[in-house]
């Protein structure tokens, strides 16, 4: 497998957020301050116009001493400058609006940081629960009343430890960063790997898995990523989709880029904008079996967005109606 001569810089999602927001507002004042330096042109050509007429602003002067200003290159001097000015302009601009947003780049590095040390002191104490229940559970006689509540217990415990390490990856970034990640990896065995795992959760819930994928497709992303991307995305959708429908996994190539589509039977982004879902913490509508929709945190898509931005993919909601959401990401090709 050939590697990669270059590691590229990782990208952190906010750092991306913020950066953009910073690229926007810059434009903004450029336009604004490029729209003043217009109309002061126009201003001082009206004025030589209505002060002079056009055929005597393109003869030279008769009379020495006149000075002698030609029309053209008053006009051509009155450009540059304007040119010049709105370059400064939007160099200002940008440099202004960096300092601006400083402040919240800082303080959403806290914010992770936070996030992190909370996780990391959670994790430990949940994974000891988890395997004390694990013991009180098999301990315990045939027909014990208790079984039940023991199980959901520990369901209850393995839903709280997947939300920590969500929770983890998230602020730390480490879901883009393992020792494989400037190798890449093989789309096959990882959607197969994901659809393998999530398939006694589609068949409890009465839904099948469909898959179309070409074989032989590389991509930037390391598969242990892929797999965990597409299983979010997976969840999601089986939670949505109605009992005996299907969820679809299409995987698509146009170009240096691949697309993978995760499509559900369900009602729909409903209670939250579509463009919003991946954001974090963010919660849509119920979900097809009365719970939560997504995980039921609103961390899984934003975990899909900040894996697939730090590889330079996209990830996007396609569809969204009343019967049925689209969701998909898109990577970069490589070759092996």
């Amino acid at each position: 497998m050939k590697r990669a001569t270059s590691e590229k810089k990782s990208v952190d999602g906010d750092a991306l957020a913020l950066r953009n927001a910073s690229r926007k507002v810059g434009f903004q004042v450029t336009i604004a301050c490029a729209i003043v330096v217009v109309v002061i042109l126009v201003a001082i050509v009206l004025f030589i116009v209505s002060e002079v007429s056009l055929p005597v602003l393109l003869e030279p002067a008769a009379d020495p001493t006149i000075l002698d200003i030609n029309a053209f290159k008053l006009l051509r001097a009155s450009a540059v400058l304007g040119a010049g000015l709105i370059v400064l302009a939007g160099l200002l601009s940008w440099f202004v609006t960096r300092r601006a947003v400083k402040p919240l780049g800082d303080a959403l590095r806290v914010q992770r940081s936070f996030v992190a040390d909370a996780s990391h002191e959670l994790r430990t104490p949940l994974t000891i629960l988890d395997a004390r229940l694990q013991i009180l559970q098999r301990g315990l006689p045939v027909g014990d009343p208790s079984t039940e509540v023991v199980a959901e217990l520990r369901r209850d415990t393995e839903t709280l430890i997947r939300v920590v390490n969500d929770l983890l990856e998230s602020a730390e970034g480490a879901a883009g960063q393992d020792g494989q990640a400037g190798d890449g990896s093989e789309l096959g065995p990882a959607i197969d790997a994901a659809v393998a795992s999530m398939d006694l959760i589609a068949a409890r819930a009465s839904v099948k898995i469909d898959v179309t994928q070409p074989a032989g497709i590389w991509t930037s992303l390391s598969q242990m990523n892929v797999q965990r991307c597409l299983v979010i995305l997976l969840d999601n959708a089986i939670r949505y989709a109605p009992e005996g429908s299907s969820v679809t996994v299409d995987v698509s190539v146009e170009r240096k880029t691949v697309t993978i589509a995760v499509r559900d039977r369900g009602p729909g982004i409903r209670g939250i904008d579509p463009s919003r879902i991946f954001d974090r913490f963010a919660h849509a509508g119920s979900a097809a079996d009365g719970g939560s929709s997504g995980t039921g945190f609103g961390i899984g898509l934003s975990l899909v967005r900040d894996i697939v931005v730090r590889k330079g993919g996209t990830v996007g909601v396609v569809s969204s109606s009343p019967t049925g959401t689209a969701i998909a990401f898109t990577l970069p090709v490589t070759r092996p």
